[in-house]
């Protein structure tokens, strides 16, 4: 199983909308860098950075600095609508990565249903996989029976460890439901905190290894599925008292948690 990185590893860094700008944001080429420093092979772009906005010859220029630093590359986009996924798919070939990941934004599946199902030939003659996003929209038991009903070989499920928590769904009902379509994995560490006033709950980041999720047992799991599915570090640094401050935070946050996984058995 390949680790990875995203643009959702460092979402400060790169800038978070309604909060102060980094003073040098990070780009793709410093992402790439990053990766290229720490021996990390994969990076899936997300869309934080969306890729429909650069050139061609930017993303050309892309695709060459990923292969001198021999790192794989995968995209990312959210919604369905059949025009937006084919523009990806295209970005995708022009970069040479295999999987698309989306999510659906719309409350009515049996909509995006449709969507899909327009759009599936297409990548199915790519040859690149589209994987949905578990986004806290709708229940895991709800995307499972899409996927099963749509039953392409190039459509699985981005399963974040996370993200269904807003879908009353924990992490164990997720991968049981979500396990045998998982293509892509967005390992994000988390924690469940009371609040001071004992009144509620807070759902925090953490990083990899320093939190509930059971990593090991997702490892384990995703090892014996038939498509061997990519794994992305991703985290949900908490906002400190400064935009430097906080990225500060998210780089220490990357080291531990690339640390711990590489003690891990990703094979």
């Amino acid at each position: 199983m390949q680790l990875g990185i995203s643009t959702y590893t460092f979402t400060w860094a790169i800038g978070v909308p309604g909060y102060a700008a980094p003073q040098t944001p990070l780009t793709l080429e410093g992402l790439l860098a990053i990766a290229s420093a720490h021996h990390v092979s994969l990076v899936q772009i997300a869309d934080n950075i969306p890729l429909h906005a650069q050139s061609d010859s930017q993303l050309n220029r892309l695709k060459e600095l990923a292969d001198d630093s021999r790192i794989d590359l995968e995209v990312g986009t959210r919604g369905t609508a059949p025009e937006h996924l084919l523009r990806y798919l295209a970005i995708a070939k022009q970069l040479g990565a295999k999987l698309v990941r989306s999510l659906i934004t719309m409350p009515d599946l049996a909509a995006a249903r449709l969507q899909l199902a327009e759009a599936l030939p297409h990548f199915e003659n790519a040859g690149v996989c589209l994987a949905i996003e578990n986004h806290g929209l709708h229940r895991s038991s709800d995307l499972a029976a899409l996927l099963c009903d749509l039953r392409s070989p190039m459509l699985g499920c981005c399963l974040d460890t996370v993200n269904s928590f807003g879908a009353l769904d924990d992490p164990q009902r997720v991968f049981e439901h979500l396990m045998p379509y998982v293509r892509n994995l967005h390992i994000k560490d988390f924690t469940i905190e009371r609040v001071s006033h004992a009144m509620g709950f807070e759902i925090l980041g953490t990083p990899a290894g320093y939190g509930k999720l059971n990593i090991p047992d997702l490892l384990r799991r995703a090892t014996t599925l038939p498509e061997r599915p990519t794994a992305i570090l991703e985290l949900w640094t908490p906002y400190t008292k400064s935009i430097g401050d906080t990225i500060r935070l998210e780089r220490k946050w990357f080291e531990q948690s690339l640390a711990y996984l590489n003690t891990l058995n990703f094979e």
